[in-house]
């Protein structure tokens, strides 16, 4: 079933249960898809959806961090909520060690074109390994996965 047919069906069951938190979190992401569906003119790709489920995620992290700063924790709690929900839609992230497997093949295959990946190679090192994710059907903070990237071709 695709995320927004979940996410609708979700709807449904959160308006019989009365769970107004949960409803408005919902809506606002079905609100995000359909933006994006409109804005493209055709439906949407499990991937593009993932990757808007993604940006939001990311948008209630910095939320989070935001409220901490200004000393208001009772509305970092409900972004942190909001990201559990979200999170429930997207594929379970990827272990470090499965990224490092990930990395250390992407970075091999690059070394294939003759010449060792340093850390000059980074962009291309990254292009291949997100691509590599991708195909596996996992998903990775952007931020860990290019540590775990820089740290491989700093070797």
């Amino acid at each position: 079933m695709a995320i927004a047919q979940k996410i609708e069906a979700d709807i449904i069951t959160a308006m019989k249960a009365k769970d107004e938190h949960r409803l408005t979190t919902l809506r606002m992401v079905k609100s995000a898809l359909k933006s994006k569906a409109i804005d493209k003119r055709s439906d949407l790709t499990e991937a593009e959806e993932s990757q808007i489920l993604t940006t939001l995620i990311k948008q209630r992290k910095e939320s989070v961090e935001s409220f901490l700063k200004g000393n208001r924790p009772e509305l970092a709690e409900k972004e942190r909520v909001e990201i559990t929900m979200i999170e429930g839609y997207l594929p379970q992230e990827a272990t470090e060690d499965e990224l490092r497997t990930v990395v250390l093949a992407a970075i091999s295959h690059l070394a294939e074109a003759g010449t060792k990946p340093g850390p000059k190679d980074m962009g291309a090192a990254m292009k291949v390994v997100q691509q590599r994710i991708l195909a596996n059907g996992l998903r990775a903070d952007g931020k860990k996965l290019s540590e775990i990237v820089k740290a491989e071709l700093s070797k």
